[in-house]
């Protein structure tokens, strides 16, 4: 007979925001499964690794369903995998790119919850934890794409939450802010570059690789969503890290006006280019 371990899986754990999540549960008690589109790389873990590419419906029902052939149960889905383009203008990505970047961090979670929440259903019980991000809530300049599936994610996971709530599942939002991690490595570069934007994308760049030396570990987001995942009342929205919390307090208090400002002022927007000058 298993333990009878409370069952977690986790999108995106190979490293890490998601590897950092699939410790923490583990340490605490969680029988895990984490998921990965390219093959686990060889080494120690307190936890199972399935692979798993979430832009595929196909892939997408094969890791459900290894998990419940195993266990027999989902109680805790975990939606991590994402990816984004390194900073650039709006219009500097193709619609291919743009649907690339929606079909993981957006249409991915909602493969993985079509997939999962009719067992939650039938258990009446089952918590949804997805990794959203500051700029769901305060975009920034040069990450639209990224922004606006954080956007997407934010509203989707509202209204299931109301949804699915009188059936005993419970789903949250993590919104961390810069976290150290391999994910500007993983970044794509838009492929639809202009000129117009050479200089702006050059400086938030620099300023995006200067933020992330002082950023929390992924240890902190991993610690909020066990607080979630546990939670006998969780909140449908959760910071995790200072910096984020301090972001959260602005967005809600400060006058629209000078947190417009304030971002203009950052990333010096208002300032004569180059080409200007």
């Amino acid at each position: 007979m298993k333990p009878n371990k409370p069952v977690a899986l986790v999108t995106g754990a190979s490293s890490g925001i998601g590897k950092a999540i699939a410790e923490r549960l583990a340490t605490a008690g969680y029988q895990v499964y984490g998921t990965s589109r390219h093959a686990a790389t060889p080494g120690q873990r307190r936890f199972e690794m399935l692979s798993l590419d979430v832009t595929s419906d196909v892939a997408v029902e094969a890791a459900v369903n290894a998990v419940l052939r195993a266990e027999g149960r989902i109680d805790l889905l975990v939606n991590n995998a994402g990816f984004s383009v390194a900073p650039a203008g709006a219009e500097e990505s193709s619609i291919a790119q743009a649907r690339a970047v929606f079909d993981t961090n957006f249409f991915g979670v909602v493969r993985m919850i079509r997939a999962v929440v009719p067992h939650m259903r039938r258990q009446r019980n089952g918590r949804i934890v997805n990794i959203g991000s500051v700029l769901g809530f305060l975009p920034a300049p040069y990450m639209a794409l990224y922004a606006a599936t954080k956007h997407a994610l934010e509203g989707y996971s509202e209204s299931l939450d109301h949804e699915v709530r009188t059936r005993g599942i419970r789903v949250s939002v993590i919104e961390p802010a810069y976290t150290k991690t391999h994910f500007d490595a993983n970044l794509l570069e838009p492929d639809a570059k202009l000129d117009e934007y050479r200089e702006a994308r050059a400086a938030v760049t620099t300023q995006l690789r200067a933020v992330l030396e002082t950023a929390d570990e992924p240890a902190v987001v991993a610690d909020v969503v066990l607080a979630a995942a546990s939670a006998a009342r969780p909140k449908l929205r959760y910071t995790a890290g200072s910096l984020a919390n301090r972001l959260r307090l602005l967005r809600r208090f400060a006058p629209a006006g000078a947190v417009d400002a304030g971002i203009r002022k950052d990333l010096r927007l208002d300032a004569p280019t180059a080409s200007q000058s």
